[in-house]
């Protein structure tokens, strides 16, 4: 791009100076002027009319630093001297044309033969001389290396964020997604420049999810592992004393259950972050859902010395599926009657907003919350705080909980309450 572009500039540059060279033996040639030239022609008139071709042709050789020329009919000068045609030309028009004071005249010597006289420009046509030649090549050179000296800067200025970037995706494909090519910019504020930023932000992304992949696949081996770990202990137990069976069986199908537990959050979370959720969406009251769950909820929150007191609306429809959505609201309100503090009460809110129309669930519980850096790593799976380390369940709940809000076009936020405990929203599109 840049060799034909610098081509252009060659091709524009030779054919400007051609046009140049060609125009200057006529600039050179022309006929000229001024008064001196009218004065020179004027005295050589003067000559011929009253001395004659003889005295004029003395006159011309005395005065050998006069470019007066003097032609007769065949255009031929009286001291055969070179007559330049654009010059001889322009005399003609010029003496034709009746003017006064003429730079060009014809006159008739005593014989009768008329010349035409006049003067050519300042400077005589040169003949295969080289220096004036050279002078428009050299201007054309000069112009050549100009436009190549400015394209190769602009080339290497264009080419050399392109190849960081060529550099940066080559390391991505071989796995170092640390990889930023924003230092190497150096400031740029081009589209290029904004193509490196948009690079930057795709391997931040593809970063956070491998490392959730991996956290995520290292979580579920370590929670797998405990329970099988005790289910070999249980079988060892029986092979050692059969006469344990029946408390060993006890413990197995404990850890079945688990197990089968544990695999079927880690379904459900894979089919909600992987989009591929089974069901139609449906009209949904919400509130009678919210009802539905507070009651199973409080029936736990009472044997556990806990309250759940709920205020909520009559009618909100939304438009989903209605297990999903379930069980994103009880996986919220379990976990706030799990971690409130006993003696007291979990508040559950719900209500709708406008601009834009949507149900809002808050979940408040009086427990010791959460560290602010941790809010919104609470979603992330297997994910415990520091202060739940002996806590029962998997971390896989307000993951679950997210994966359904935001499968149905919504939005789940926590936040630290006043006066303690933690506040979860969740926000719902209501039904058109």
């Amino acid at each position: 791009m840049f060799f034909v572009f610098w081509l252009a500039l060659v091709a524009t540059a030779v054919a400007t100076g051609a046009a140049v060279f060609m125009q200057r033996p006529r600039v050179e040639a022309e006929l000229a002027l001024g008064p001196p030239a009218r004065l020179a022609v004027d005295l050589a008139a003067t000559t011929l009319r009253h001395g004659g071709v003889d005295a004029l042709r003395g006159w011309l050789r005395e005065a050998r630093g006069q470019p007066l020329l003097v032609v007769d009919a065949q255009g031929n000068d009286l001291l055969g001297r070179p007559v330049p045609a654009a010059a001889l030309e322009d005399a003609r028009q010029v003496a034709d044309s009746g003017a006064r004071r003429r730079a060009a005249r014809r006159v008739a010597a005593p014989s009768g033969e008329s010349y035409l006289l006049f003067a050519p420009g300042p400077a005589e046509p040169r003949r295969g001389g080289r220096r004036g030649a050279l002078r428009p090549w050299g201007l054309i050179l000069t112009g050549a290396l100009a436009a190549l000296a400015a394209s190769a800067l602009l080339a290497w200025y264009l080419a050399r964020p392109i190849r960081n970037l060529r550099w940066a995706f080559r390391a991505a494909a071989e796995g170092r997604l640390d990889t930023r090519v924003a230092p190497l910019m150096r400031g740029r504020r081009d589209e290029i420049a904004d193509l490196g930023g948009d690079f930057d932000a795709m391997a931040q992304q593809l970063q956070k999810l491998v490392a959730a992949q991996r956290r995520l696949l290292h979580d579920v081996s370590h929670e797998l592992r405990s329970p099988l770990a005790r289910l070999q202990a249980a079988i060892g137990l029986v092979r050692q004393d059969p006469q344990r069976l029946e408390a060993s069986l006890e413990r197995i199908e404990r850890e079945v259950s688990r197990l089968d537990a544990l695999v079927g959050e880690v379904l459900t979370l894979a089919r909600l972050e992987g989009g591929t959720t089974a069901g139609e969406a449906e009209l949904v009251d919400f509130a009678d859902l919210v009802a539905n769950v507070a009651a199973d909820a409080r029936f736990e929150a009472e044997a556990a010395g806990r309250r759940l007191e709920l205020h909520s609306v009559d009618r909100v429809l939304v438009r989903g599926r209605a297990e999903l959505l379930h069980r994103a609201v009880e996986n919220v309100m379990r976990n706030a009657v799990k971690y409130t503090a006993r003696g007291s009460s979990v508040q559950v809110t719900l209500s709708t907003a406008d601009a834009p129309p949507r149900a809002l669930l808050a979940v408040r519980d009086h427990g010791p919350g959460i560290a602010p850096e941790e809010l919104e790593r609470i979603f992330e799976p297997f994910y415990r705080s520091a202060g739940e380390s002996g806590a029962q369940g998997f971390g896989l709940g307000l993951a679950i909980a997210q994966g359904a809000v935001v499968a149905h076009g919504g939005a789940i936020r926590a936040g630290n309450a006043e006066g303690g405990g933690l506040r979860l929203e969740i926000q719902l599109p209501l039904a058109a």
